[in-house]
């Protein structure tokens, strides 16, 4: 089991297209990330720190997004962290690669609708180099794909904030999690569709591949934000 840690600045760190792109080892604390991720924001905002794209992985943990709904929160055996995110209940833990952005759309053109539309064309185009065909579902939040076993079932969440058009949270890609921890909640409020990962795919499932693949795809992704 990967060390649980504080926020670690210094690892993984580097900036690409004046854009902060960090990758951090281990476990992060999700405080600690929600608290980073605001100071972030309004640093951003201040023009006192660059944007930032931050991979990580955190312990087994719910959240609720401020359309949270309590009856969807069916057996809280995890810890229940609120968030200013939009959406509902969701799950986070280890296997699971969690992008949070913070990103500038004052200068990326003001449409939130595009920005999450850009987010999840991204994460989708990034499974394709995984080999996994994955698609937006008209009607339901998130990423889908087909299983042999589950049918059409998730693979992905978007869950996003924006504060003076600075955004913050961002999408989770389930590579390898315990899915039964989905079991305590219905995640995004979706009951009639189940969830799955990458390797109950068959799929290559460590994080360094769909990094790299989010990395291959960044320049498309600004691009769609123009």
């Amino acid at each position: 089991m990967p060390t649980l840690a504080r926020v670690r600045i210094c690892a993984g760190v580097e900036l690409i297209n004046g854009i902060e792109w960090r990758v951090s080892p281990g476990l992060t604390d999700y405080p600690a990330a929600l608290a980073e991720m605001e100071a972030r924001l309004a640093a951003v905002q201040a023009g006192a720190a660059p944007e930032l794209i931050w991979l990580l992985e955190h312990p087994p943990l719910y959240t609720a997004g401020t359309s949270a709904d309590p009856a969807e929160l069916i057996a809280p055996r995890l810890p229940v962290h609120a968030t200013g995110r939009g959406g509902r209940y969701t799950y986070h833990g280890p296997g699971q690669r969690v992008g949070y952005l913070v990103l500038d759309l004052a200068t990326r053109g003001r449409d939130v609708r595009c920005f999450v539309h850009a987010l999840e064309g991204w994460v989708i185009a990034a499974l394709a180099e995984l080999d996994i065909v994955a698609f937006r579902a008209e009607g339901r939040i998130g990423i889908w794909t087909k299983d042999p076993v589950r049918g059409e079932a998730k693979i992905g969440a978007i869950g996003v904030r924006v504060k003076r058009w600075v955004t913050m949270h961002g999408f989770s890609v389930n590579l390898s999690p315990d899915l039964s921890h989905f079991g305590g909640i219905v995640p995004c409020g979706i009951a009639d569709y189940g969830v799955t990962s990458a390797a109950a795919l068959g799929k290559a499932a460590d994080t360094a591949r769909l990094d790299a693949a989010l990395r291959a795809c960044l320049p498309r992704f600004l691009a769609d934000l123009r």
